[in-house]
């Protein structure tokens, strides 16, 4: 791996820094107070994304997108993480999973997701069933030539925008050693379905106006040509799509720790206390080079992994290796932010309490840090026969 950015990879960096800089900070306190992101803010940040040629840029050229490697792409992330994620949410970056469709699907789902036409949104987490995706509940049966899907859907990000969903149902079940092991499917469900809705979800404290939604589908059909991917092969169209997701967040982690020790360490060297910059003593400065090092840990874990998913090796265990510790690290270095700034740290006047607020649930959603520590074991494990 070359340590080392191509001037390429410095004009990425550089020109998403800056869009973040001067398109989403100044929103990001108005997003705050009311929970929500302006409908003519999202517009704008959307149509000033694809101008930029930077939508979709996640997705290969072939088909419209700016075809970005996945250390590019990681790089487009740890800077976006800078922002509000609710802001940023319209730097447009569909799932990656649209790349399965096929036939109609391509000029009905995936041109429009990638030219900024359609948004979606990808509805697999059920209030039974989080990091257990075969204990899902949410079912879909087969009535003639149709599929007909029953269940709920909770935790949705970007259901409130969506114009479709890709909406995982289980679609059968298989007797094994270890029990019933129900057949995953995955659909595209155009919002104004008959059957399906969506609604508001809970009220969360990490990233707000980056809302969750309820997806319900009662008795909501759909032609055979919605399946995404083939029937029953829904965890075939994850793995190859969607297990990269966590380097996505990783990435965003890193630059949010980043945001923040930049405050930090400038805060430490102006503020001044018994006659001297507040850095200048070992209770400030040693927690600031603690902080600096698992930044610069987590940037390279996850910058590695990205590298190795450009260069075709196995990259399962390094991506949870990043997931975990950026996530982690998040919330260390947000704590210890806070405790250079003391009591003002807290305060809504600066961004840190925000930022303390939203890495809590970086540790949860894309698979729980518990999770991400049973990859690393079990891929350090199998190969021992153990």
């Amino acid at each position: 791996m070359n340590f080392g950015l191509s001037d390429e990879q410095e004009m990425i960096v550089s020109t998403v820094r800056a869009f973040v800089e001067n398109e989403i900070y100044p929103h990001e306190n108005e997003v705050e107070r009311a929970g929500t992101v302006p409908e003519a803010v999202a517009r704008n940040i959307k149509q000033k994304t694809i101008d930029l040629g930077f939508y979709a840029c996640n997705f290969p050229e072939s088909v419209g997108g700016a075809g970005l490697s996945h250390l590019d792409f990681a790089l487009v992330e740890r800077e976006l993480g800078r922002g509000s994620m609710a802001l940023t949410h319209f730097f447009g970056r569909p799932q990656n999973i649209l790349m399965a469709c096929r036939g109609n699907q391509i000029d009905r789902y995936l041109h429009p997701a990638v030219r900024g036409e359609k948004m979606d949104a990808l509805a697999m987490t059920e209030p039974d069933a989080g990091s257990d995706i075969r204990g899902m509940k949410c079912s879909a049966v087969r009535d003639g030539a149709d599929w007909v899907l029953n269940g709920t859907k909770h935790f949705i990000s970007g259901a409130e925008h969506a114009d479709f969903v890709i909406a995982f149902a289980a679609t059968g079940e298989d007797q094994t050693d270890k029990g019933p092991k129900k057949r995953i499917t995955a659909f595209l469900v155009d919002r104004s379905t008959p059957g399906f809705s969506i609604r508001d979800g809970y009220q969360s404290v990490s990233h707000r106006g980056y809302l969750n939604m309820i997806l319900d589908f009662d008795n909501c059909r759909l032609p055979a040509e919605q399946v995404l991917g083939e029937v029953d092969g829904g965890f075939a169209v994850m793995n190859e799509w969607l297990y990269a997701t966590r380097l996505t967040v990783a990435a965003m982690a890193v630059g949010r720790a980043r945001r923040a020790f930049a405050l930090a360490l400038n805060y430490a060297a102006e503020r001044r206390q018994f006659g001297q910059p507040i850095g200048r003593f070992q209770g400030v400065a040693f927690p600031l080079a603690d902080m600096i090092t698992e930044i610069d840990a987590a940037d390279w874990l996850t910058l590695s992994a990205a590298w190795r998913l450009d260069q075709g090796l196995p990259a399962n265990r390094e991506i949870a290796s990043a997931k975990v510790f950026a996530t982690e690290m998040l919330a260390r270095v947000t704590d210890a932010a806070i405790q250079t700034f003391g009591g003002m740290g807290l305060m809504s006047d600066l961004p840190l309490e925000r930022f303390w607020r939203d890495a809590r649930v970086e540790r949860i959603w894309d698979g729980t840090s518990e999770i991400q520590r049973h990859i690393i074991g079990r891929d350090l494990l199998r190969p021992l026969g153990a």
